[in-house]
């Protein structure tokens, strides 16, 4: 087998006529494995999965649970408490079997927007193949949740509510409502990394740093409302149970 690395281009600014776009992220390769290539978009998404990894055992390393508590335990205390109170009130009783799937698609894409901070870093979250597989691992959830809750009749049941009838539309709504998600995502942190790139042509250093700041609330807000949507879509179908008791 054939290895070959090339880092030449990772450190490249993505707005230095680069040609952004959905080409700049997923057709440099980074790793050459021969039969198969590492691109950008995927090395980057390593580091953010890397990154989250390390965060999250210095924080849990070393517990505390008496009054002094460190300050990223604190941070991720309150991230957690945050996350489980939008799952119960989005989800209702049973919103505990959701909320670890909706807070790691979060911290995703909230620490790879974060990482737009550094110049040459090309988010993962700004080319589509990235935003798709979050899209599906969403797609792939709602069944899993559903017949977890419901069993397989309750699932297939809400697909010909209220009436068999619509049962085409029901189908492609769940589909193109989930996959949309990441059509979502896709076109607002492009759009971000593109507008940057046309400004910073005509006001170098100072356009890319505001367009940067400006970009991390945008995407703290695309984070937030991606996570939320995923609970939504996995809790749709609930226990018997649980929809007595909301």
């Amino acid at each position: 087998m054939n290895f070959k690395a090339d880092f030449s281009h990772w450190l490249d600014l993505p707005w230095q006529n680069k040609g952004i776009g959905l080409e700049s992220f997923d057709t440099i390769e980074l790793l050459d494995f021969g039969s198969f290539g590492i691109n950008v978009t995927i090395f980057n998404s390593w580091i953010v999965i890397a990154l989250i990894t390390l965060v999250s055992w210095l924080a849990t390393r070393r517990i505390s649970h008496g009054k002094e508590v460190s300050k990223i335990q604190t941070v991720l205390e309150i991230l957690v408490l945050w996350m489980q109170k939008e799952s119960k009130e989005t989800s209702g009783s049973s919103a505990n079997g959701y909320f670890q799937m909706a807070l790691g698609l979060f911290c995703f894409i909230f620490t790879a927007n974060l990482l737009t901070f550094i110049p040459w870093f090309r988010p993962p979250t700004a080319s589509l193949s990235t935003t798709m597989a979050l899209a599906l691992t969403v797609f792939v959830a709602i069944p899993y949740f559903s017949i977890k809750n419901a069993g397989v009749k309750g699932y297939l049941k809400k697909f010909i509510e209220p009436v068999p009838l619509l049962l085409p539309m029901n189908i492609f709504s769940e589909v193109f409502s989930v996959f949309a998600m990441g059509l979502r995502l896709f076109g607002n942190m492009l759009s971000g990394v593109m507008f940057a790139g046309i400004l910073s042509a005509f006001i170098p250093f100072v356009a890319p740093l505001t367009m940067q700041t400006l970009g991390l609330l945008t995407g703290s807000i695309q984070a937030y409302i991606f996570a939320l949507l995923a609970l939504v879509y996995t809790s749709s179908v609930k226990a018997q149970d649980d929809e007595n008791l909301t």
